[in-house]
């Protein structure tokens, strides 16, 4: 097979996302989904955008926004947002995605961005290209007949509004702005990703209504919003609708419980349908029967060190680490060998040395717990870290946690 691996041309963008649309099923998307796609890539730039080709048909094709990530102790990291990646049914095992995540993981180091994420459709994927899940996301279904929530003090002063999505979308995104460093893993969103929550395509709606949206007030600012679909639905019993939870930024807790005792006190409903919250989310414990909350979680980012040096100095501890990691990464050799780890609460230091190590791991396992949300400890209980030095994983497995679980509110 001879095919042709290159950068997306402005011209070809149509058709290349045509071809993407059919490896994920054929399903045509709308005008307005195609109409935000397009010109997220026309922001992030057609250099971060490729396909391959074989002859005049496009049968490979994979994309990396620019993004900043939040990491433990509240900076933003530059990281390569991969997306769209997909290859030609009729293509399948010739190579073609190995050569485009070597060129894309090429480009991201080129670009200096330590990181790179993505969310994966298969996760069996990208292991082999050293990423790993560093994120879960909470899936719930509370029985609102069975289950009340506990409520702080000063509810009653928090004004509930509804608004229309699109004219309330400047004082949602400004919450969210708000709230992004909160917890690891959030995004720091660039030009036109606030239209992303607005899209409601009918055909995903599975029968439920358009988008809603509530906004929380307090002394007329708004504190809080909610955007959320109802899904009607009616027995012999009578109603038994859902309330299906799209997303939710609270600037504090009390906002935050008002609106989830508004989501769980919706007339003619008897569920509330959450897909993505994070792992340790308040209402949990809010909740008067957790049984009846039907929890279960997924993965979510998944995370590739493209710069172990970069990226392990551009976050914090929380506690005092001193450790030499030997680090496997046969995908991208540069990050192989040995790097000593010094750092705190304040900030660290991550360089190349002739030392003895500490502790030897891949690159995948520094992935999986660099945000936070995955422990080493409980790495190196599947004999996937290797510990040199006695006690270094319990000192480095405390080092690299964080106060909060990490989250990524949205796909990409």
């Amino acid at each position: 097979m001879t095919t042709e691996l290159r950068v997306l041309r402005p011209a070809e963008w149509a058709g290349w996302y045509g071809k993407l649309e059919r490896a994920f099923g054929g399903v045509l998307e709308t005008d307005e989904e195609r109409d935000v796609y397009k010109d997220l890539t026309d922001a992030a730039g057609y250099e971060r955008f490729i396909g391959v080709w074989d002859g005049d048909e496009c049968v490979g094709t994979a994309g990396a926004f620019r993004f900043r990530v939040s990491v433990p102790g509240g900076a933003f990291v530059p990281a390569a947002g991969v997306t769209a990646v997909s290859v030609a049914a009729t293509h399948r095992r010739r190579g073609v995605l190995t050569s485009m995540m070597r060129r894309q993981l090429d480009d991201v180091r080129a670009w200096g961005e330590p990181l790179a994420v993505l969310t994966a459709s298969e996760p069996a994927i990208y292991g082999r290209f050293g990423y790993a899940a560093a994120t879960r996301q909470l899936k719930a279904e509370i029985d609102t007949t069975r289950v009340t929530l506990a409520m702080p003090e000063g509810v009653e002063g928090v004004r509930l509004r509804y608004a229309d999505p699109r004219a309330a979308a400047e004082r949602c995104e400004a919450i969210y702005v708000a709230s992004i460093g909160s917890r690891p893993g959030m995004l720091a969103r660039t030009v036109h990703w606030d239209r992303m929550p607005l899209l409601d395509p009918p055909a995903e709606r599975e029968g439920a209504s358009p988008l809603q949206c509530v906004l929380a007030e307090r002394d007329g600012e708004a504190v809080g919003y909610v955007r959320f679909h109802i899904k009607p639905e009616w027995d012999a019993s009578g109603p038994k609708g859902t309330v299906v939870l799209r997303n939710m930024d609270a600037l504090d807790p009390v906002a935050y419980a008002a609106l989830w005792r508004f989501l769980c006190s919706i007339d003619l409903t008897s569920t509330v349908e959450v897909h993505n919250r994070p792992v340790d989310d308040a209402w949990q414990y809010l909740a008067s029967d957790i049984r009846r909350c039907a929890l279960r979680q997924r993965d979510s980012l998944h995370v590739r060190l493209v710069d172990v040096g970069a990226a392990l100095e551009a976050r914090t501890y929380q506690t005092p680490v001193d450790v030499v990691f030997e680090v496997e990464d046969a995908f991208c050799p540069w990050n192989s060998g040995r790097w000593r780890l010094s750092g705190n609460s304040k900030g660290a230091s991550c360089t190349r040395t002739e030392d003895a190590a500490d502790l030897a791991l891949s690159v995948r396992e520094l992935g999986a717990a660099y945000l936070g949300g995955v422990s080493l400890s409980a790495l190196a209980g599947g004999g996937l870290v290797r510990e040199l030095r006695r006690g270094a994983v319990a000192e480095a497995s405390v080092a690299f946690g964080a106060d909060v679980a990490p989250w990524l509110p949205h796909g990409f």
